[in-house]
């Protein structure tokens, strides 16, 4: 007789008895949806992996220690067998099948009742995977499948014809250090559904020639300021496409509040009575000193780092930066916007007490297909900054991290 296919349904656990029987990686794996679902949990294993045990202890679950015993499964609605003793998973299968418990087998999914399909999630839709052809049952088949679907979703390749989703307002985005692959899941979403995005210089520029022909795209440089500031401008340029009823985007480098002027489109939309979705950037102060190979922290080297905008002179009257005490500290100190700044600040730094020797690393263009990485010290710097030609936008590394090898230890 032919197979027939499993029935696809989603299962309501709120508030319901659900079984789980072994506390290893199969549990480890599953208890986390269970618990998203609301069930009421009860694990039954002698052992359990640490992350089960932490789920057990924050009370998550109800851990029962011991092995499988005949009635566990009574008043069970849902049922997840994953033990290493054969036999006792049969058992508790042959339980399952007498008292009508949708049961799930780690060991032998035709022995079981249901099967757990792959799935994944993406803004208030659940999608779930399941092969319906014996022979062809393979995980890793339903799980590409299932990633190719949300990953559509998420980017907004993939959209329901007619039916495409639009967040109202604006968008503020941080769009991540320059590799268009590090904007968040969220950000690239809702970059396609915006009908205008209104880019920074620094923004991941690749992200903006995957946008479809109908959508504005503003250069944020190039709008008119008139009677305005630069910043007003962008505001009131942001506010007006809002208020005609589009969605909009304003696409920034790296993460939007680090000294990107973040809060103050905020307040101005905010003022405006628009809308405004706030989804936050990776930093470059982090990530591109990491794709340099820099850890800005290090057991034995660092254990503290401190960020600094560099975009006005140590001795400037506008500076809020305490240089001296920077001085003193014994970490990692990451300079942003600081390139043109650099000499200044390094003879400030050694004034007050910092070591000429102390190594210093330039990472221009970081995380893109022109990154490069220029080494010197705060005796250096500034002759070296000439020299090698850095240009912004450059991430300024200064500390013992730079000199830390890949194995872990100070060059």
């Amino acid at each position: 007789m032919a197979e027939h296919p499993p029935y696809p349904i989603g299962l309501r656990l709120t508030g319901r008895r659900v079984v789980v029987l072994g506390g290893g990686q199969v549990a480890q794996r599953r208890l986390p949806a269970l618990i998203k679902a609301g069930a009421h949990i009860h694990l039954v294993s002698p052992e359990a992996t640490p992350s089960v045990e932490a789920m057990a202890d924050t009370g998550e679950i109800t851990w029962h220690r011991r092995p499988y015993a005949e009635g566990d499964l009574a008043g069970a609605w849902y049922a997840l067998i994953a033990t290493s003793d054969p036999d006792a998973n049969t058992a508790a299968s042959a339980e399952a099948e007498q008292h009508r418990v949708w049961c799930v087998r780690s060991d032998d999914a035709d022995q079981a009742t249901a099967w757990t399909p792959a799935t994944g999630h993406s803004e208030g839709v659940t999608v779930a995977v399941l092969t319906t052809d014996a022979r062809g049952r393979d995980p890793r088949h339903t799980a590409a499948i299932r990633d190719a679907v949300v990953e559509g979703l998420r980017d907004g390749t993939l959209v329901a014809p007619h039916h495409r989703r639009r967040t109202p307002g604006v968008a503020l985005i941080g769009g991540g250090p320059g590799d268009p692959d590090l904007i968040t899941v969220r950000g690239r979403r809702l970059l396609a559904e915006a009908d205008v995005v209104i880019a920074d210089r620094l923004g991941p520029r690749d992200l903006l020639a995957e946008l479809p022909p109908h959508v504005e795209v503003i250069d944020a440089a190039k709008i008119p300021y008139g009677r305005y500031m630069a910043q007003e401008a962008i505001n009131n340029a942001l506010i007006e496409h809002a208020k005609q009823g589009k969605s909009v985007v304003r696409l920034k480098g790296g993460d939007p509040y680090v000294f990107g002027r973040g809060m103050e489109e905020l307040h101005a939309l905010t003022e405006a009575g628009i809308p405004c979705t706030v989804v936050p950037g990776i930093s470059s102060s982090i990530s591109v000193p990491g794709a340099a190979g820099i850890p800005v922290t290090h057991r034995g080297v660092a254990h503290e780092f401190t960020v600094v905008s560099g975009h006005v002179a140590p001795d400037d009257e506008r500076s809020l930066v305490d240089w001296p005490s920077l001085a003193k500290l014994t970490g990692t100190l990451v300079i942003l916007m600081g390139v043109d700044k650099i000499g200044r600040i390094a003879e400030t730094l050694v004034a007050h007490g910092k070591s000429p020797d102390t190594p210093v690393a330039l990472v221009q263009e970081g995380t893109t297909a022109a990154q490069r990485r220029v080494d010197a010290t705060l005796a250096t710097v500034a002759e070296t900054v000439v020299a090698r030609d850095v240009k912004p936008p450059a991430v300024i590394v200064i500390g013992d991290v730079v000199a830390v090898g890949p194995d872990g230890t100070a060059g």
